[in-house]
């Protein structure tokens, strides 16, 4: 039996207005204060309080497997993985902003991970435990969880890495 390292690093993006000009940090007079048209509190924060993290998978024999990990934190492996390790965790995101607005939230539903010697893995089947219409509550957060299927094929020991883009804007 082989050990599998697998954990899933994604990252956050934010729609924020587009006015916002960067700040020279090698000016002379670096300046600590909002330009003009800058955000007025519109903008939305998002916070990655735990990646996904597959942790070990054990790979009994090559050849297919899956491991699923779900937003309640039930994980499953099939085919050639034996089992999930007991480390596994589920994303956790939060999300600050206005209060009680409405917000969509966009998490891509596959991609690729990949380790330092040229293997490719796919993540997919990406779920959360969004409610239909996502709403930040009066204290202006939103906090969920997601999880996914990463399905291996073949002999793919190795650590394996990859981003996820969490993308959230008001509606």
């Amino acid at each position: 039996m082989r050990g599998l390292i697998l954990p899933l690093l994604f990252v956050a993006a934010t729609a924020v207005p587009p006015s916002l000009p960067a700040q020279c940090r090698l000016c002379d007079q670096p300046s600590t204060a909002l330009a003009p048209g800058a955000a007025n509190g519109d903008d939305i924060q998002i916070d990655i309080e735990t990646d996904i993290n597959f942790d070990r998978l054990i790979l009994a024999r090559p050849g297919d497997g899956t491991a699923v990990i779900r937003p309640d934190g039930t994980r499953t492996a099939t085919g050639s993985l034996s089992e999930v390790g007991a480390r596994a965790m589920v994303a956790t995101v939060v999300v600050r902003g206005q209060p009680n607005r409405d917000v969509r939230v966009e998490i891509p539903t596959r991609i690729e991970l990949f380790s330092l010697s040229g293997g490719r893995i796919a993540f997919d089947q990406v779920e959360s435990d969004l409610p239909a219409v996502p709403r930040l509550d009066s204290t202006g957060r939103l906090t969920f969880r997601f999880g996914g299927r990463l399905r291996v094929t073949g002999d793919a020991e190795g650590d394996y890495r990859g981003d996820l883009p969490v993308t959230v804007e008001y509606l």
